[in-house]
């Protein structure tokens, strides 16, 4: 590939996007990102905090500059300010601790707006000029890579164009290796990209300009690529998104369409199919739910639930799919609901290695399985695990590895008791031809319920004992007061998959049973069945 369709990619994930409300991330948390970020997208460059700023940014530098990342890839950023008014570089505490972090590259920010250099700043139009000089030509001299972030370029260039392109050209003339285009309101309209762009270029023809978008207007993404087709050649964003109000460009958005669609190289071959786990493992970190929604990398993504669609994609999945799922790292999905037709289904079945096909019994018996459930509250779109199990048992020969018989959930407040609500748990299940009748106590009616189930099934499959609920969710499906309906969400794990059951009733007992129940069924026979197994239908016991 050309060298001019090369594209250097500046992450601030660890910056601006921890800007971001509801997000934190720790030391550990800071230092283990930067290596993945490094190790599975090759990123150019990591920006990865403010030295100084807080206790947490400054044992991150020094934990990095004591040598405990190691980078194959990726070059370090530290990010900060201009001088203030009226000091000298030298004397400067920010500039000072920017250099102490020892990092290759620095990156600070000035500003380009008169309205902030005269209220925010506080100070006139000329000494912000020497600012951004005497910053920049500080830096270089102390032999680090400068990357100079041009703070609301674009709105103030819309207010006073000839002072806004000025300070780009003090940054430049100071020897800035970077001078970077910040939309920092997130205003800007896409149409309005090439215009200013190319009076940058005529101002610093020699400069390599980079974009930093806010995503304010929803508009992020497309001025990134526009600026990219404009002149840019670095792109600086976040993964997920991430960032102060709406977030910052999307690196998972942008960095697909600069490759796959607009022909540019930003990662080192094949990084780009680690773009979905990249994503999720970041949102993990930040202990936020990963976005279903998210273009390329969202579980949503490549899924289809009209049976039309799904149809057109079992006979060429470009008739709904706009790039390959597995070139970012992502899959195909087929939902069944109450919308789904024949095709859904047969899809499903061939995911799980199950003979099915158009016009057979089972098929149809399991569309009006899911029709009947989904009337009575179930849903089961995030819930693939119920389905799956729905399907299984239409096979011939299948055997569920337990029956419930009786159940019986008591919660009760002692007076005499500190501990609150006590709850307790009472089934008796069918296992393997005999009948089983257990007892425990919970922190609460579900936790109770759960106990007992275990505590009767892991006598024949121990293997449960690996099994854990990672996530319960409640919601009320049909508003009725006291007497709605109510469906839970349960999400488990054995350490190694992830799975997701549903449960519906007006009983929020019963709704969890139904939840719990499937989720340690489908524990049991999920790998029977998705190794095609012949003894798939007869669940072995100990």
């Amino acid at each position: 590939m050309l060298e001019d369709k090369r594209i250097v990619v500046y992450d601030t994930t660890l910056r601006d996007g921890s800007q971001g409300e509801g997000l934190s991330f720790s030391v550990e948390d800071k230092l283990n990102l930067v290596k993945k970020l490094d190790e599975m997208l090759g990123l150019a460059y990591i920006e990865a905090g403010w030295p100084g700023s807080n206790p947490k940014d400054e044992e991150f530098f020094a934990r990095a500059a004591a040598g405990e990342l190691q980078l194959k890839n990726a070059k370090l950023s530290a990010f900060g300010s201009t001088r203030r008014a009226n000091v000298l570089p030298e004397d400067d505490n920010n500039l000072r601790l920017l250099i102490e972090a020892k990092t290759p590259v620095i990156t600070i920010f000035g500003k380009t707006w008169d309205l902030h250099v005269i209220r925010a700043l506080g100070t006139t139009l000329e000494e912000n000029l020497k600012m951004i000089s005497d910053s920049v030509a500080y830096l270089k001299k102390a032999g680090r890579e400068v990357v100079y972030d041009a703070e609301h370029f674009f709105d103030g260039y819309k207010a006073n164009p000839d002072y806004a392109l000025e300070t780009l050209r003090q940054a430049h003339a100071a020897g800035a290796d970077w001078v970077v285009l910040c939309d920092t309101n997130g205003g800007l309209l896409t149409e309005e990209v090439p215009v200013i762009l190319a009076r940058v270029k005529e101002t610093i023809p020699n400069a390599r300009l980079g974009i930093h978008v806010h995503n304010d207007g929803d508009l992020a993404c497309a001025n990134t690529l526009t600026a990219v087709r404009n002149g840019a050649e670095q792109v600086q964003g976040t993964i997920n998104g991430y960032g102060e109000r709406c977030g910052n460009a999307s690196l998972c958005s942008v960095l697909p369409n600069l490759e796959l669609k607009m022909g540019y190289h930003c990662l080192p071959e094949g990084n780009l199919a680690n773009l979905t786990e990249i994503s999720r493992y970041v949102a993990e970190v930040a202990n936020l739910s990963h976005n279903n929604q998210l273009p390329f990398v969202g579980r949503s993504a490549f899924a289809h639930k009209g049976g039309v669609h799904v149809d057109a994609v079992m006979k060429d999945r470009r008739t709904y799919e706009h790039i390959v799922p597995e070139s970012v790292g992502n899959s195909q999905r087929v939902l069944i609901s109450e919308l789904s037709g024949q095709s859904n289904v047969l899809h499903k079945a061939y995911q799980l290695g199950l003979q099915m096909h158009k016009g057979d019994a089972e098929v149809k018996e399991v569309i009006e399985q899911i029709k009947q459930l989904e009337n009575r509250g179930f849903h089961f779109e995030n819930a693939e695990a119920s389905i799956e199990l729905i399907m299984w048992r239409t096979q011939p020969g299948y055997t569920a590895p337990f029956e419930l018989r009786d159940m019986l959930v008591l919660s009760e407040r002692r007076a005499s008791s500190s501990e609150g609500l006590l709850s307790e748990a009472t089934v008796k299940l069918q296992i393997a031809g005999n009948m089983l009748h257990t007892v425990a106590d919970g922190n609460g009616p579900v936790n109770a319920l759960d106990a007992a189930l275990r505590k009767a099934l892991v006598i024949y499959y121990p293997q449960l004992d690996a099994v854990r609920l990672t996530d319960y969710k409640v919601r009320v499906v049909n508003e009725d007061g006291t007497a709605s309906g109510i469906r839970v969400t349960i999400t488990s794990t054995d350490g190694h998959e992830i799975w997701q059951t549903v449960g519906s009733s007006t009983n929020v007992i019963e709704a969890s049973w139904f939840a719990l129940a499937d989720s340690l069924e489908y524990a049991l026979v999920y790998h029977l069945f998705k190794q095609n197994q012949p003894e798939a239908s007869a669940l072995q016991t100990v």
